[in-house]
């Protein structure tokens, strides 16, 4: 069975803190940080005096609307074959399209399923080869790429592959694989979870009760990766986006909630743990820019933190493909355009008719009460199917 890693779980505070815009200075740091050897002696010096005037993270693109590219990767070697178990190959079974608006006031993180059937476009690789444009399912792109045998060239074809279905622009990239899940979640201390039934699954090592849970980072791993067992659903691929989508709320309500991105020694040392374990273009590398962009998106509240999955219908050619629908056009004209995803997809507002006049009434009538109406009760947004914020469920709290 294909195991399915979780970008998701990083996507909040990893691809949040990414920048992009690299210049010839900014690369030539990047080298030169990788040549020095450093150490955090934090945790050895015990209690320290205030620091009156902490230096705030900048951020180096400030006022840009940004587009992040997050990849799981299944690449099963080293300690990853350890985690999952040795297989051949590349396989990506997570894409996210991350965006983070201009006034950092917004983020939006829109799941591509990776049965989508989609136009793949002819991809470059290193080594100077070139695949055929082909029709077939949307993770095969990530496959394309890496016949080269490297990351990167798997990741460029997955970038061409949406920029040329969705017409947004990808400033920047990160390919993340078990291990750097597992860090980030376990840098954070575990994710609290309410999980709604016992689930099980022998093939992901899941085994979870029901009730509140903290998920360490190889739980966490395994709750994403799970499709099959007890309490998991139809089994389906689709099923299990909301599931990862209601991880990934929780995991942005934890990062809120320790004011991570508020507390510039903590967040550096997050972002080091984080960002082990990853594969990214070079501005990625550089953790004061990941640190400044992080530090602007403090503010961000939580009702503009949205989580939604391509708008899409079934396959009729395949009942294990699914193909998008016209809302998914809305979805990234919203995104290239810097625009509210949730507000471009509302219903246009339904003008009421004008009330009719009323004919007079017998003023020594009794007035006859009006009926009453029941409100029709709000129903919470469906993960996995429907836009929603750690505003509209919280995943953390049963009950």
């Amino acid at each position: 069975m294909r195991s399915h890693p979780l970008a998701r779980g990083t996507a909040l505070v990893v691809a949040a803190a990414v920048s992009f815009g690299a210049t010839g200075a900014a690369t030539a740091y990047v080298r030169i940080e990788g040549n020095i050897a450093t150490a955090d002696v934090t945790d050895l010096l015990g209690e320290r005096p205030v620091q009156l005037t902490p230096v705030d993270p900048d951020d180096p693109n400030a006022g840009q609307a940004l587009n992040i590219l997050i990849m799981g990767s299944d690449v099963r070697d080293g300690e990853n074959a350890a985690i999952g178990g040795a297989v051949e190959g590349m396989r990506s079974d997570t894409t996210i399209l991350l965006h983070v608006s201009a006034d950092r006031q917004r983020v939006e993180m829109v799941s591509i399923p990776r049965d989508s059937h989609v136009e793949i476009p002819a991809c470059n690789r290193s080594d100077g080869t070139t695949s055929d444009a082909r029709d077939s399912r949307f993770n095969e792109a990530f496959s394309i790429g890496s016949a080269s045998g490297e990351v990167s060239d798997a990741a460029a074809c997955t970038i061409r592959t949406v920029e040329s279905l969705t017409g947004v622009f990808v400033h920047g990239w990160i390919v993340v694989d078990f291990a750097g899940f597992i860090n980030m979640v376990d840098a954070l201390g575990g994710i609290p979870m309410c999980i709604e039934q016992p689930m099980r699954s022998e093939k992901a090592a899941l085994d979870l009760a029901a009730g509140n849970q903290t998920l360490d980072g190889r739980t966490a791993l395994a709750y994403a990766r799970a499709r099959t067992g007890e309490g998991l659903g139809d089994g389906s691929d689709i099923g299990r986006l909301g599931r990862q989508q209601k991880l990934l709320a929780a995991t942005a309500s934890e990062v809120l909630s320790k004011n991570i991105l508020t507390d510039s020694a903590g967040l550096y040392r997050f972002l080091t743990a984080a960002t082990q374990s990853i594969t990214t273009d070079p501005a990625l590398g550089n953790i004061p820019n990941l640190a400044g962009l992080a530090f602007s998106l403090r503010n961000v509240p939580p009702g503009n933190i949205t989580f939604l999955t391509v708008p899409i219908a079934a396959f009729p050619q395949d009942p294990n493909q699914v193909v998008w629908t016209d809302e998914a056009e809305v979805v990234f004209e919203a995104i290239a355009q810097d625009r509210s995803i949730r507000e471009a997809l509302a219903p246009e507002p339904v003008e009421e008719p004008p009330a009719e006049t009323p004919a007079p009434t017998d003023p020594s009538a009794p007035a006859t009460p009006a009926p009453t109406t029941a409100p029709d009760p709000t129903e919470a947004p469906t993960p996995g199917v429907d836009p929603f914020s750690p505003a509209d469920i919280d995943p953390t709290v049963c009950g």
